[in-house]
């Protein structure tokens, strides 16, 4: 039953053509999926992207929610979504292709245990591209990963890092395109806000058995604990993280296009879904029945500030409806809904996939 990564995360987006057109000619991703959004098939759609191989652990989904008002970060929610690069080189190749794509850049900046640019989708959802090292064991041995605090140098915090430096830093010269050295082949890691730290290492390492692999401040907000939960010692792709503040110290979160419904947890079958039920219950934890996802099967619960967190099965997989070479090219409906193919196809926008 163990958590081997992240699945996937899901975001809101207002507008399925713009997000499309964004994360595969901008982003280099694969629109590998167009279907509904469950609870609203009629009128919403449901988009995925990921690599080229629509793997777990590469895939980023949007519930596309038309008219509806800009979210905000906060309490209770997400904070960024970081996609994982091999090394400095390539992330200073992404920051010059994205600015001389009129996107605007911040970074790269030093995190000490790996370098990181951010910038924003269309809905002004925050994303961050993140090395895949040095890695958590830079300042402290991997069997006492997490035991203490450790502090980053002054170096690398905010107001005392040379901000002019940074933003003059990037590729000498034009990127042509996206190459294999670039492709963002999965997430790095997810950053929620939450509060009571010791309340959320509890959660997470008793009762989801993902150890922490390090405590750390806000490089941003040092009065901010910064906390990691990972597997095999913070593998880039199973990461999550907490910026950590006091009850009322942070805006609480509010849903709403540009931020993160949910994120996933891939286990991997439903024997294990099953004992993870029972793991939840025992700690009192509610969550929802098992739900058939098309693509994988699926729990739903909370983590202790209200965040929506997910458990999602490996498969079957997003071939079970089209070939891997057609993924994205067409909608697919849920069995139950195909009957009603004609009215979706006229009620929801045709998109072009972007190949």
């Amino acid at each position: 039953m163990n958590i081997t990564r992240i699945h996937h995360a899901t975001m809101v987006s207002s507008d399925a053509q713009r997000t499309v057109d964004f994360y595969t000619r901008l982003l280099g991703m694969r629109l590998i999926k167009q279907t509904v959004y469950d609870n609203q098939p009629e009128v919403h759609q449901h988009i995925y992207f990921g690599n080229q191989s629509a793997e777990p652990g590469s895939i980023l989904s949007f519930f596309v929610w038309p008219n509806t008002r800009r979210g905000n970060e906060g309490i209770g929610g997400t904070h960024h979504i970081a996609l994982n690069t091999k090394d400095r080189e390539s992330l200073l190749r992404w920051k010059r292709w994205l600015t001389d794509h009129d996107v605007r850049v911040w970074g790269p900046y030093d995190r000490v245990y790996f370098n990181s640019i951010y910038f924003n989708d269309p809905d002004g959802l925050i994303l961050e591209i993140a090395t895949e090292g040095p890695g958590f064991t830079v300042d402290e041995p991997a069997e006492s990963l997490g035991q203490e605090i450790k502090y980053p140098p002054y170096r690398a915090l905010r107001g005392m890092r040379d901000e002019e430096a940074i933003e003059l830093e990037t590729w000498p010269e034009p990127v042509p395109s996206i190459d294999k050295e670039m492709a963002l082949n999965s997430l790095h890691h997810i950053s929620a806000i939450g509060t009571n730290g010791d309340r959320i290492l509890r959660f997470y390492n008793e009762i989801l058995t993902l150890p922490t692999v390090k405590q750390t401040v806000n490089f941003d907000n040092p009065d901010s604990p910064h906390l990691y939960v990972g597997v095999d010692g913070g593998v880039p792709g199973s990461i999550i993280t907490y910026f950590v503040y006091d009850q009322g110290g942070f805006r609480p979160f509010r849903m709403g296009t540009g931020v993160t419904h949910h994120f996933a947890f891939e286990v991997p079958d439903v024997d294990a879904l099953h004992q993870w039920k029972e793991q939840l219950s025992r700690y009192e934890i509610e969550s929802s029945d098992i739900r058939d996802r098309t693509y994988f099967q699926a729990v739903y619960f909370h983590d202790p500030n209200g965040h929506i967190l997910q458990l999602a099965t490996t498969g079957p997989g997003f071939t079970v409806d089209e070939t891997l070479e057609e993924l994205g090219s067409r909608l697919q409906l849920p069995a139950h809904l195909e009957s009603k193919r004609d009215e979706f196809e006229a009620n929801l926008p045709a998109l072009d996939p972007g190949r």
